[in-house]
């Protein structure tokens, strides 16, 4: 018999992957999402609707039952609440996409599975005020609704940073395109500084493989295993494949900090707190999942973006990257810190 599954969203980015991924295993897919962003891949059932309209959920469950429901679109606690409440008979398993965000020590420890999430935590943790808390608060509690009313059904993936084609929050579009300028550009912090981001694709096949295998309630953290890349070698494949002139000056992260530098909006995937890029991964790729080469992500990126493709507006995207000016600032400054004092 054919695998069927249903995809929360599945019309841009992660979601999009998913749907992708399922029909390339020759599953049948169908798509539900409101039909106003994005674009459904060829070969899916879609079905328009609302997933914060009880009504239209109540539809999609009449037109089930289906083996899998990988859920790439619940961003809120009471979204995701009604979703799984109203889908839980509609299916064999529920993936549900969370967030390392969810954790009580994220991102100023190196965490596992095992570890509280902020909805267990008790009080709210004492953390630098350019920590989304709110955020994943928010993932944390639909996490735990997801639990409540799937129980074994429930497989949780959570993600740390995702990239690759038709990424919306414009991370590494951001540093493609500044790189792609030329010139001298803004290096952040330590050159050698791990960074462990995932491609969109590797989280689709993995969401995929969990939505036919699991058996139990489990858990995931998405995250590349460890010295997978360094900010150097993610600079360095940006050049590459613009085959841009521009010349990195790095520039110490504390400096930037004290001159009103914004760690991971303004300068993407730079983050001091040492917990960003320390969260384990192992028990998923004991399990199977894979990352392929950072160069590759940026490579099939630019791609993307050479061919005139745009990815769907998101507000998120408007904080991302240094502007021109405040670029030129820092770098001065910079340099006249460097000037010797005679």
């Amino acid at each position: 018999m054919t695998t069927s599954v249903l995809v929360m969203g599945g019309s841009h980015f992660l979601g999009r992957a998913v749907a992708a991924d399922a029909l390339r295993r020759g599953w049948s897919v169908t798509v539900f999402n409101r039909g106003k962003t994005g674009r459904n891949p060829e070969g899916v059932h879609a079905v328009q609707g609302d997933r914060t309209r009880q009504a239209d959920l109540s539809h999609l469950a009449g037109l089930g039952p289906w083996d899998a429901i990988i859920d790439t679109s619940g961003m809120s606690a009471d979204v995701v609440d009604r979703a799984t409440r109203t889908l839980a008979l509609a299916t064999s398993r529920y993936v549900y996409v969370s967030t390392v965000s969810v954790y009580a020590g994220w991102p100023l420890l190196p965490l596992t599975e095992e570890l509280p999430t902020l909805s267990d935590a008790g009080p709210m943790p004492d953390v630098p005020s350019d920590v989304n808390v709110a955020y994943g608060l928010d993932k944390a509690h639909a996490e735990k609704a997801a639990l409540t009313n799937l129980g074994d059904l429930l497989t949780v993936l959570r993600p740390g940073v995702i990239l690759g084609p038709e990424e919306y929050v414009g991370r590494l579009p951001w540093w493609l395109k500044r790189v792609e300028r030329g010139g001298r550009v803004l290096a952040p912090g330590d050159p050698y500084q791990l960074i462990a981001p995932v491609d969109a694709r590797d989280v689709a096949t993995f969401a995929c493989d969990r939505a036919v295998a699991a058996r139990k309630a489990e858990v995931f953290n998405l995250t590349a295993p460890k010295n997978h890349a360094t900010m150097e070698h993610f600079l360095r494949a940006c050049i590459g494949v613009t085959g841009s002139d521009a010349a990195l000056e790095w520039v110490d992260g504390g400096f930037l900090l004290d001159h009103g530098a914004k760690q991971w909006t303004e300068l993407p995937l730079w983050r001091t707190y040492p917990g960003t890029w320390a969260v384990s991964g192992v028990r998923a790729h004991e399990a199977g999942f894979a990352c392929r080469p950072l160069s590759e992500t940026v490579t099939d990126t630019w791609s993307w973006l050479s061919s005139g493709e745009t990815a769907v507006d998101h507000e998120r995207a408007a904080r991302h990257g240094l502007t021109e000016e405040k670029e030129a600032a820092l770098l001065a400054a910079w340099d006249a810190r460097q000037v010797p004092i005679s």
